[in-house]
């Protein structure tokens, strides 16, 4: 498994109510736009948060190409 980017301008789920419950949005409070790296280890460990019910579930999903 490789690293993680997340990049909103990417994801499905832009500008709807699981944006706003994003773990992203959650934990960075990231300007509009800007895509966030997260390695193999650290997303394990947000999955691990999210299923524990400690922080929301990451919601990215990326866009189909095309």
């Amino acid at each position: 498994m490789g690293d993680l980017s997340i990049d909103c301008g990417e994801c499905v789920m832009a500008h709807t109510d699981a944006c706003d419950d994003c773990v992203v949005t959650f934990i960075l409070s990231r300007e509009p736009g800007d895509a966030v790296i997260v390695d193999a280890e650290e997303e394990r460990a947000l999955r691990a948060l999210g299923e524990g019910g400690l922080v929301p579930k990451l919601r990215h999903r990326p866009r189909q190409a095309g």
